[in-house]
């Protein structure tokens, strides 16, 4: 069973959720829903960002696998 069939919210829901956690400031979040697990990108500014960013989907989930492939620039 694909994690996509396994999520309570939407893939928009999520990416609400991770904008505000962070504050708006991941540029070009996109949210990739693996067989697996879930996948992260976009790009921010620190690794704070970065960081808040994967605490917003594990705070939702923690129980599905997050890959945070964020850029740090």
């Amino acid at each position: 069973m694909s994690v996509a069939a396994l999520l309570p919210l939407s893939q928009a829901e999520l990416e609400h959720q991770v904008q505000a956690r962070t504050g708006r400031r991941v540029r070009n979040l996109a949210i990739q829903l693996d067989e697996e697990r879930i996948i992260l990108r976009g790009h921010v500014s620190s690794y704070y960002l970065k960081q808040l960013a994967q605490h917003g989907i594990h705070d939702l989930m923690p129980q599905i696998s997050v890959t945070n492939d964020i850029v740090v620039e």
